[in-house]
C-alpha cells in the first residue's frame, strides 16, 4: 500500500483548515503539478485500487496521478480530515494553540471532533484497508492520518502535535507494517497518553 497526502490545496497554501466535506477546496496549480509528478513516480507501480477520502482535493490528486490508468476507486470517509468545528477555515496554528493545552478527548464545540475520536476513526480506516483483497492500493488522504501511520510504523504513539506530511509524497507500506501501525493506534486508544 502507498499512502499519500493530497497535493497542495487552496487552503493548505494559506495555512488554514478544512474538515467540512461540503466546502469545496481544490488543488492549487502547484498542487496539480505535484499530483502529476506523483503519477510519474507511481508509473511502474501495480495499482489495483485507489482509495480516497471524501474531499475534493484527494479525488483531484488521485485523478491527476492516475490519469490514463484504469484503476478502480473507493471512497473511505474514515480517512477524512478532522471536523474542526469553530476552527473550520481558521489558521492551523490557531487550532494547534487550542489543542496543545487540552486532552485528546477535548472536542472543539460546536461540531468538532476530538483527536481521540479521530485516532479511533483512522485505526478503523486502516483495518478496512487491510481487509481489501487487492495487492496494490494507493491511498490518497490527508496529512494527519499519514503522519500518525508514519509515527506508528516507527513505534511511536500519537502525540498532541505531529509533523505535517509532504504534499503528494508516496509512503509505501507492507501489509505487515500497516497492521502493526493499526495495532499500535488501537492500543493507544485503549489507554491514551494525553
Amino acid at each position: 500500500m502507498i499512502l499519500v497526502r493530497h497535493g497542495e490545496s487552496e487552503y493548505s497554501a494559506r495555512g488554514v483548515m478544512n474538515g467540512d466535506t461540503r466546502v469545496p477546496v481544490a488543488l492549487t496549480e502547484r498542487g496539480r503539478e505535484e499530483a502529476r509528478r506523483l503519477g510519474e513516480a507511481l508509473e511502474g507501480e501495480p495499482i489495483e485500487l485507489c482509495v480516497t477520502s471524501e474531499f475534493q482535493r484527494t479525488r483531484e490528486t488521485a485523478d491527476l496521478a492516475l490519469a490514463g490508468r484504469d484503476v478502480r476507486r473507493l471512497v473511505l470517509p474514515e480517512l477524512n480530515d478532522p471536523l474542526y468545528g469553530p476552527f473550520e477555515g481558521a489558521a492551523l496554528e490557531e487550532y494547534r494553540a487550542w489543542a496543545s493545552g487540552r486532552p485528546s478527548s477535548a472536542v472543539p464545540e460546536p461540531g468538532g471532533e476530538s483527536r481521540l475520536a479521530l485516532v479511533v476513526r483512522y485505526a478503523c480506516g486502516l483495518r478496512l484497508l487491510l481487509e481489501r483483497p487487492e495487492e496494490g492500493i494507493l491511498v490518497v488522504c490527508h496529512s494527519l492520518p499519514v503522519a500518525y501511520v508514519l509515527m506508528a510504523r516507527e513505534g511511536r504513539a500519537p502525540t498532541a502535535r505531529v509533523p505535517l506530511a509532504g504534499h503528494a509524497t508516496p509512503y509505501p507500506f507492507t501489509r505487515e507494517e500497516l497492521d502493526a501501525a493499526a495495532t499500535l493506534l488501537e492500543g493507544w486508544v485503549a489507554n491514551p497518553t494525553w
